[in-house]
């Protein structure tokens, strides 16, 4: 097939994109085109990029050479699309019907996207071309991960280092790559205590684990996460994110059924955020909610009203009292 659709989650952590990335590459490496005949064209953010001539934007205008006449030297060329799902409407109608006429003995095609591709190249590729789907890494896995690049590398580390490099890391495997190979260096047990101690730069992690530990009553892995977040963002994001959750708890409450929730949230009936909401609906009482919204909006007021060395023992009281309603 010289014609690959690379899906990934939306909004890939750095190890995704990274993976996806890899992964394209490997297509194009099997279709038996070298790197240097491999074109890369980056899709710029909605909104984003130069006016062109036509309907495609300035950064995609080269793409219609290259599907329409191949390489110049009469080899065969790899075209690679990163970040496709950024594409408007029209450009991608234009994209899938140069692809669809493209002569494939002369180019191979791979689009990477975070996402669904867009519909008209989601259509082509489904009748012409084969996927690839890189799926969303979770903590759990990227222990894993680390675990085996630890015994390529022939590493002594104890169990626990693994670990320890994913709360430094997050799940960026590429940056966890790069940690690993100054661990080389170091003559000795890798310890969980020596990661911690080499690696300052915690990963800016999604607030939906702190939230998932607050729910599961954690207090401790809460206060790391939320420690973790706070070196990246600032407390009025974490309040954003509470409140947004105390809400959809609210909703949940009091919607009669599922399809009802998941309309009320925007979401689909099929959605898990939608399902975990009303499958939990009731461990909560009523008087803790209210409890949880009071004590939310003192916080929101004293971040906005006193100095900031106040802020982080205020999330902090905030996250343990959390804990407690919600378990």
């Amino acid at each position: 097939m010289s014609l690959i659709a690379v899906t990934g989650p939306s909004n890939p952590g750095p190890g995704e994109r990274e993976e996806m990335l890899e992964a394209a590459r490997q297509a194009l490496l099997e279709e038996g085109i070298e790197p240097a005949d491999i074109v890369r064209i980056d899709v710029p953010g909605r909104g984003a990029g130069e006016d062109g001539e036509g309907t495609l934007r300035a950064e995609l205008e080269p793409v219609v050479p290259i599907l329409q006449s191949g390489s110049l030297f009469g080899g065969r060329q790899g075209l690679l699309v990163v970040d496709a799902h950024n594409l408007q409407v029209a450009e991608a109608e234009i994209l899938a019907d140069l692809v669809s006429n493209r002569d494939p003995e002369a180019v191979a095609v791979v689009f990477v996207s975070g996402g669904k591709l867009p519909k008209p190249l989601a259509d082509v590729a489904k009748n012409g071309g084969r996927a690839v789907t890189i799926a969303k890494m979770w903590e759990r896995q990227a222990i894993a991960w680390a675990e085996e690049e630890m015994k390529k590398r022939e590493l002594d580390a104890e169990p626990e280092a693994a670990a320890a490099l994913v709360q430094r890391f997050g799940t960026d495997t590429a940056a966890m790559s790069r940690a690993l190979d100054q661990l080389r260096e170091h003559r000795g047990k890798i310890t969980p205590a020596l990661i911690l101690d080499w690696f300052k730069n915690r990963p800016d992690e999604p607030l939906f684990l702190y939230i998932d530990a607050i729910e599961k009553g954690r207090a401790g892995e809460a206060l790391r996460r939320l420690g973790d977040f706070l070196t990246h963002g600032h407390p009025l994001q974490v309040i954003g994110a509470l409140d947004n959750d105390l809400r959809r708890r609210v909703l949940a409450a009091a919607a009669p059924d599922l399809e009802t929730l998941a309309q009320w949230i925007g979401a689909k009936p099929s959605d898990r955020r939608a399902e975990r909401l009303w499958r939990n609906r009731g461990r909560v009482a009523e008087s803790a909610l209210r409890r949880a919204q009071e004590a939310i909006l003192r916080a929101d007021r004293v971040l906005k009203s006193h100095p900031e060395d106040s802020h982080r023992v205020t999330m902090e009281r905030l996250t343990v009292a959390l804990c407690r309603w919600y378990s």
